[in-house]
Protein backbone atom coordinates (compact mmCIF):
# COMPACT_ATOMS: atom_id res chain seq x y z
CA UNK A 1 0.00 0.00 0.00
CA UNK A 2 1.56 3.11 -1.00
CA UNK A 3 2.48 6.43 1.53
CA UNK A 4 0.20 8.88 1.84
CA UNK A 5 3.11 12.12 1.80
CA UNK A 6 3.34 15.85 1.20
CA UNK A 7 6.48 16.44 -0.46
CA UNK A 8 8.35 20.21 -0.05
CA UNK A 9 11.61 21.41 -1.03
CA UNK A 10 13.04 25.17 -1.30
CA UNK A 11 13.42 24.11 -5.16
CA UNK A 12 9.88 23.84 -6.61
CA UNK A 13 11.59 21.62 -9.42
CA UNK A 14 12.79 19.48 -7.10
CA UNK A 15 9.63 19.22 -5.20
CA UNK A 16 7.62 18.87 -8.46
CA UNK A 17 9.90 16.03 -9.60
CA UNK A 18 10.14 13.73 -6.59
CA UNK A 19 6.49 13.61 -6.26
CA UNK A 20 6.22 12.83 -9.53
CA UNK A 21 8.52 9.66 -8.97
CA UNK A 22 6.82 8.86 -6.03
CA UNK A 23 3.31 8.96 -7.67
CA UNK A 24 4.72 6.39 -10.26
CA UNK A 25 5.99 4.23 -7.96
CA UNK A 26 2.60 3.48 -6.41
CA UNK A 27 2.81 6.39 -3.39
CA UNK A 28 -0.70 9.05 -2.76
CA UNK A 29 1.25 12.70 -2.96
CA UNK A 30 -1.16 15.23 -1.78
CA UNK A 31 0.87 18.43 -2.60
CA UNK A 32 3.91 19.07 -3.64
CA UNK A 33 5.13 22.51 -2.72
CA UNK A 34 8.26 25.10 -1.82
CA UNK A 35 9.67 26.33 -0.69
CA UNK A 36 9.91 24.46 3.10
CA UNK A 37 9.19 27.08 5.00
CA UNK A 38 5.80 26.75 4.01
CA UNK A 39 5.69 22.93 5.13
CA UNK A 40 3.99 23.22 8.19
CA UNK A 41 0.84 24.78 7.05
CA UNK A 42 0.50 22.83 4.66
CA UNK A 43 1.11 19.85 6.67
CA UNK A 44 -1.59 20.61 8.71
CA UNK A 45 -4.09 20.95 6.10
CA UNK A 46 -3.66 17.79 3.94
CA UNK A 47 -2.73 15.60 7.09
CA UNK A 48 0.17 13.01 5.09
CA UNK A 49 1.11 9.87 6.82
CA UNK A 50 4.15 11.25 5.96
CA UNK A 51 6.17 14.85 4.78
CA UNK A 52 9.46 14.61 2.89
CA UNK A 53 11.44 17.52 3.61
CA UNK A 54 13.95 18.61 0.82
CA UNK A 55 16.94 21.04 2.15
CA UNK A 56 20.20 21.80 0.89
CA UNK A 57 21.15 23.71 4.56
CA UNK A 58 20.69 21.26 7.36
CA UNK A 59 23.38 23.31 9.58
CA UNK A 60 21.21 27.06 8.33
CA UNK A 61 19.37 28.49 11.19
CA UNK A 62 15.60 27.53 11.13
CA UNK A 63 15.86 25.50 8.81
CA UNK A 64 14.27 22.88 10.95
CA UNK A 65 11.59 24.95 12.72
CA UNK A 66 8.50 23.60 10.14
CA UNK A 67 9.65 19.64 11.52
CA UNK A 68 9.54 21.05 14.85
CA UNK A 69 5.91 22.95 14.07
CA UNK A 70 4.94 19.60 12.29
CA UNK A 71 5.68 17.66 15.29
CA UNK A 72 3.78 19.91 17.24
CA UNK A 73 0.64 20.22 15.60
CA UNK A 74 0.17 16.62 13.95
CA UNK A 75 2.56 14.70 15.60
CA UNK A 76 0.90 11.43 14.15
CA UNK A 77 3.07 12.42 11.03
CA UNK A 78 6.24 11.56 10.53
CA UNK A 79 8.83 13.57 8.59
CA UNK A 80 11.96 12.79 6.45
CA UNK A 81 14.54 15.11 5.78
CA UNK A 82 16.24 14.43 2.21
CA UNK A 83 19.03 16.72 2.49
CA UNK A 84 23.50 16.61 1.53
CA UNK A 85 25.58 14.73 3.63
CA UNK A 86 25.06 16.58 7.08
CA UNK A 87 28.15 17.02 9.57
CA UNK A 88 26.83 15.14 12.82
CA UNK A 89 25.49 18.96 14.71
CA UNK A 90 22.64 18.81 11.15
CA UNK A 91 21.35 15.18 10.97
CA UNK A 92 21.39 16.17 15.31
CA UNK A 93 19.67 19.10 14.28
CA UNK A 94 16.92 17.13 12.45
CA UNK A 95 16.00 14.54 14.76
CA UNK A 96 15.88 16.81 18.11
CA UNK A 97 13.41 18.74 15.51
CA UNK A 98 11.20 15.62 15.77
CA UNK A 99 11.97 14.30 12.31
CA UNK A 100 11.71 10.06 11.90
CA UNK A 101 14.57 9.91 9.13
CA UNK A 102 17.17 11.59 7.11
CA UNK A 103 18.03 10.38 3.58
CA UNK A 104 21.21 11.47 1.70
CA UNK A 105 19.50 13.19 -1.63
CA UNK A 106 22.25 11.36 -3.59
CA UNK A 107 20.42 8.41 -3.07
CA UNK A 108 18.69 6.34 -5.13
CA UNK A 109 14.25 6.56 -5.43
CA UNK A 110 13.99 2.87 -4.12
CA UNK A 111 16.01 4.04 -1.15
CA UNK A 112 13.57 7.20 -0.36
CA UNK A 113 10.93 5.02 -0.61
CA UNK A 114 12.27 2.69 2.22
CA UNK A 115 12.63 5.45 4.16
CA UNK A 116 9.17 6.68 3.13
CA UNK A 117 7.94 3.23 4.35
CA UNK A 118 9.45 2.96 7.52
CA UNK A 119 8.58 6.09 8.73
CA UNK A 120 5.59 5.62 8.49
CA UNK A 121 5.67 2.61 9.92
CA UNK A 122 7.10 4.24 13.11
CA UNK A 123 10.98 3.10 12.54
CA UNK A 124 13.79 5.33 12.36
CA UNK A 125 15.02 5.77 8.79
CA UNK A 126 18.39 6.67 8.48
CA UNK A 127 21.90 5.34 7.59
CA UNK A 128 23.77 3.67 10.58
CA UNK A 129 26.59 5.84 10.61
CA UNK A 130 24.82 8.68 10.09
CA UNK A 131 22.99 8.37 13.40
CA UNK A 132 25.78 7.95 15.03
CA UNK A 133 27.29 10.86 14.62
CA UNK A 134 24.19 12.44 15.53
CA UNK A 135 23.92 10.86 18.64
CA UNK A 136 27.45 11.65 19.33
CA UNK A 137 26.49 15.10 18.91
CA UNK A 138 23.11 15.41 20.74
CA UNK A 139 25.51 13.84 23.92
CA UNK A 140 28.40 15.82 23.29
CA UNK A 141 27.79 18.77 21.57
CA UNK A 142 30.79 20.22 19.52
CA UNK A 143 31.77 24.29 19.84
CA UNK A 144 28.99 26.51 18.33
CA UNK A 145 29.53 29.03 16.06
CA UNK A 146 30.18 31.54 18.86
CA UNK A 147 32.72 29.60 20.75
CA UNK A 148 34.71 28.74 17.43
CA UNK A 149 35.00 32.67 16.50
CA UNK A 150 36.18 33.72 20.69
CA UNK A 151 38.68 30.57 19.81
CA UNK A 152 40.17 32.03 16.52
CA UNK A 153 39.72 35.77 17.51
CA UNK A 154 42.07 34.70 20.15
CA UNK A 155 44.61 33.77 17.75
CA UNK A 156 44.84 37.14 16.28
CA UNK A 157 46.47 40.11 17.09
CA UNK A 158 44.95 43.68 17.16
CA UNK A 159 46.40 44.63 13.86
CA UNK A 160 45.03 41.07 12.19
CA UNK A 161 41.86 41.95 12.93
CA UNK A 162 41.72 45.19 11.49
CA UNK A 163 43.22 42.94 8.16
CA UNK A 164 40.59 40.74 8.33
CA UNK A 165 38.07 43.37 8.65
CA UNK A 166 39.13 45.02 5.92
CA UNK A 167 39.42 41.79 3.98
CA UNK A 168 35.94 40.92 4.81
CA UNK A 169 34.70 44.30 3.63
CA UNK A 170 36.72 43.55 0.47
CA UNK A 171 40.15 45.40 0.78
CA UNK A 172 42.85 44.87 -1.53
CA UNK A 173 46.17 44.68 -0.07
CA UNK A 174 47.11 48.12 -1.87
CA UNK A 175 44.11 49.54 -0.09
CA UNK A 176 44.22 47.73 3.27
CA UNK A 177 48.20 48.99 3.08
CA UNK A 178 46.80 52.63 2.54
CA UNK A 179 43.96 52.46 4.72
CA UNK A 180 46.38 51.61 7.56
CA UNK A 181 49.25 53.59 6.70
CA UNK A 182 51.55 50.65 5.98
CA UNK A 183 53.96 49.55 3.36
CA UNK A 184 52.44 47.09 0.99
CA UNK A 185 54.79 44.27 1.91
CA UNK A 186 53.80 44.74 5.44
CA UNK A 187 49.99 44.85 4.25
CA UNK A 188 50.84 41.18 2.76
CA UNK A 189 52.22 39.94 5.21
CA UNK A 190 49.57 40.68 7.63
CA UNK A 191 47.28 38.97 5.24
CA UNK A 192 48.90 36.04 4.93
CA UNK A 193 49.90 35.57 8.67
CA UNK A 194 45.86 35.86 9.02
CA UNK A 195 45.00 33.35 6.29
CA UNK A 196 47.84 30.63 8.17
CA UNK A 197 46.11 31.74 11.19
CA UNK A 198 42.39 31.09 10.54
CA UNK A 199 43.98 27.50 8.11
CA UNK A 200 42.07 28.96 5.16
CA UNK A 201 43.63 29.26 1.65
CA UNK A 202 41.98 32.51 0.29
CA UNK A 203 40.49 35.78 1.49
CA UNK A 204 37.52 34.69 0.27
CA UNK A 205 37.62 31.82 2.70
CA UNK A 206 38.84 33.86 5.60
CA UNK A 207 36.08 36.39 5.15
CA UNK A 208 32.99 33.39 4.88
CA UNK A 209 35.31 31.87 8.22
CA UNK A 210 34.71 35.41 9.77
CA UNK A 211 30.99 34.97 8.79
CA UNK A 212 29.86 31.75 9.74
CA UNK A 213 31.81 32.16 13.24
CA UNK A 214 30.34 35.77 14.10
CA UNK A 215 34.22 36.53 15.02
CA UNK A 216 34.13 39.84 13.68
CA UNK A 217 30.88 40.68 15.74
CA UNK A 218 32.25 39.97 18.88
CA UNK A 219 32.74 43.22 19.20
CA UNK A 220 34.55 45.50 22.01
CA UNK A 221 35.02 49.44 20.91
CA UNK A 222 38.54 50.10 19.43
CA UNK A 223 39.79 46.66 19.11
CA UNK A 224 40.38 47.10 14.97
CA UNK A 225 41.33 50.39 15.27
CA UNK A 226 39.21 51.39 12.46
CA UNK A 227 37.65 54.55 13.70
CA UNK A 228 33.72 54.45 14.56
CA UNK A 229 34.07 50.74 14.26
CA UNK A 230 32.92 48.15 17.25
CA UNK A 231 35.05 45.43 16.76
CA UNK A 232 36.40 41.82 18.43
CA UNK A 233 37.04 41.40 21.89
CA UNK A 234 41.01 41.30 23.35
CA UNK A 235 43.40 39.80 21.89
CA UNK A 236 47.49 40.16 22.32
CA UNK A 237 48.83 43.12 21.13
CA UNK A 238 50.96 43.23 17.09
Amino acid sequence: MGVRLVVVDDHRLHAEALASALKLRGHRVLASAAPVAGAAELVVSRAPEVCLLGTAAPEGPGTFDPVARIKRERPQVAVVVLGPVPSPRGIAAAFAAGASGYVRHDERVENVERALVKARAGETAVAPQLLQGAFAELLHPSARPDDEGQRLLRLLTRREVEVLTRIAEGEDTRLIAERMRIAPSTARTHVQRVLMKLEVGSRLEAAALAARTGLLDQAAPGRTGIPGRTAPGAGAPS
